[in-house]
């Protein structure tokens, strides 16, 4: 079996180095970051814009802005009417979208090579042009707080993961959700979205990713004629957050729902998140994810579901891409009759071996040989390309970074696994989570 994975790596291996070596970048005069990844196989681009802000930089009490404005940027412009950004892409055979997380919003298209200067143009236009009618604001705000009770209000799974990352973050507010608390999105408005907009919006706070059968030259120059004529902001405010206080004690969240069908307990860690120029820490505790609860073969799933016979799933789960502190997830959903309870002093029982037996080497190299596979599988996807790069520039990585990834996953031992372990696993700055039917089973 280690001969076989290690044929495969070497035949996977070459046409990385020539994927990575297709990534330029360069600024523009205003400060706006371009990045272009060329591939040539198909005449199609994947253009992205990436804003470095998102929900964690949103005045106090307006949660829910950056994805507002997100909703409002496909209103109008000077030039377009609402509505006529997105007709324009699919009128051209493309498709477009956007979305926002907590350190970012991005918008994109995808569409054939030679529309890329029209996507630009346009892209551009909204960067500086927007134009919010008072109805079309009052209009979006309904259709986000639509949007809250589809995903969140009806779906005590969503309201449960709410409630624990607001336990998770005391200062930091990573633990406000994206979409914003109930009783403040109900008081955003045009004012507050446009404060968000000529606050944030610019092109030195924006890098311009373009992926595709394009060449660095091609874009150099309708970069420079569409969005280098926007001047930079001169009062671009610095990325400055509240940042978290030591964590000193275990934290727990209980919900009960009559709505619950398949009751589950998960616990979050405080985990470093992944640093420009150190990412090995980072690069550990990936893998220690993929190795606890990261397929049939994983340490939970062996030990809860095949011998113990405790559990029906078990998940790992680590978001290192991330400007702050981030969380290390496990999710354990009880087999029928058992109780959150045991199923918790099972979980505690398979860590506490975990880390006294350490790790199985051919299931380290296993996990690599999949980290390695996966990474390079993505590269046949631009889309996927530009959203590696766009979130990791946009969370404070650069380019070498993104490219000595691949590497540092490969030279990471099982010790520097088990000294992450030991250092995340605490329950004192963990929340453990029990989502439960109206009645919690004992």
């Amino acid at each position: 079996m280690m001969r076989a994975l290690a044929l495969v790596a070497g035949m996977l291996a070459p046409a990385g180095a020539i994927a990575e070596g297709q990534v330029t970048d360069f600024p523009l005069d205003n400060g706006m970051q371009v990045v272009v990844i060329e591939d040539h196989r198909v005449p199609v681009v994947t253009h992205m814009v990436w804003y470095r802000t998102g929900a964690a930089d949103e005045p106090q009490g307006r949660s829910g802005v950056a994805h507002y404005l997100e909703h409002l940027m496909f209103k109008g412009t000077e030039t377009l009417e609402a509505g006529e950004f997105s007709a324009t892409v699919a009128r051209h055979g493309g498709r477009d979208n956007a979305f926002t997380s907590w350190d970012y919003t991005a918008y994109y298209q995808r569409v054939a090579a030679d529309r890329l200067g029209l996507m630009m143009r346009m892209e551009a236009d909204r960067m500086v042009n927007l134009r919010l009618a008072e109805r079309d604001t009052v209009t979006e705000r309904n259709v986000i707080l639509e949007e809250r009770n589809q995903r969140v209000e009806n779906d005590p799974a969503a309201l449960f993961r709410e409630q624990k990352r607001a336990a998770q973050y005391l200062n930091h507010p990573y633990g406000i959700p994206i979409i914003g608390w109930r009783a403040e999105v109900e008081s955003l408005d045009r004012d507050a979205a446009l404060d968000f907009y000529r606050r944030h919006y610019a092109p030195n706070n924006a890098i311009l990713v373009v992926a595709g059968d394009v060449t660095p030259q091609q874009v150099r120059r309708l970069a420079e004629k569409h969005y280098g004529a926007i001047p930079a902001n001169p009062d671009l405010p610095p990325r400055t957050r509240p940042q978290e206080p030591p964590q000193l004690a275990e934290r727990r969240v209980i919900m009960r729902d009559a709505r619950v069908g398949t009751p589950h307990l998960s616990r979050a860690y405080l985990a470093p998140e992944r640093d420009s120029g150190t990412q090995e820490k980072a690069a550990a505790l990936a893998l220690l994810a993929n190795l606890l609860g990261g397929g049939q073969t994983s340490v939970l799933t062996e030990k809860l579901q095949f011998e113990d016979n405790l559990a029906v799933h078990t998940a790992a789960y680590y978001g290192g891409t991330s400007l702050d502190a981030t969380s290390f997830d496990i999710v354990v959903v009880p087999a029928q009759d058992v109780s959150l309870t045991d199923a918790e002093a099972a979980l505690d029982t398979a860590l506490a071996e975990f880390l006294a037996e350490g790790i199985d080497p051919d299931a380290l190299e296993r996990i690599k040989f999949q980290a390695r596979a996966e990474l390079i599988y993505e590269r046949d996807d631009t889309q996927k390309l530009a959203h590696r790069y766009g979130r990791a520039l946009t969370q404070g990585l650069t380019i070498a970074d993104v490219q000595a990834w691949p590497d540092i996953l490969q030279s990471v031992t099982g010790d520097d696994i088990m000294a992450a372990a030991r250092e995340v696993f605490d329950k004192r700055r963990a929340v453990t989570g029990f989502l439960d039917k109206k009645e919690l089973t004992q």
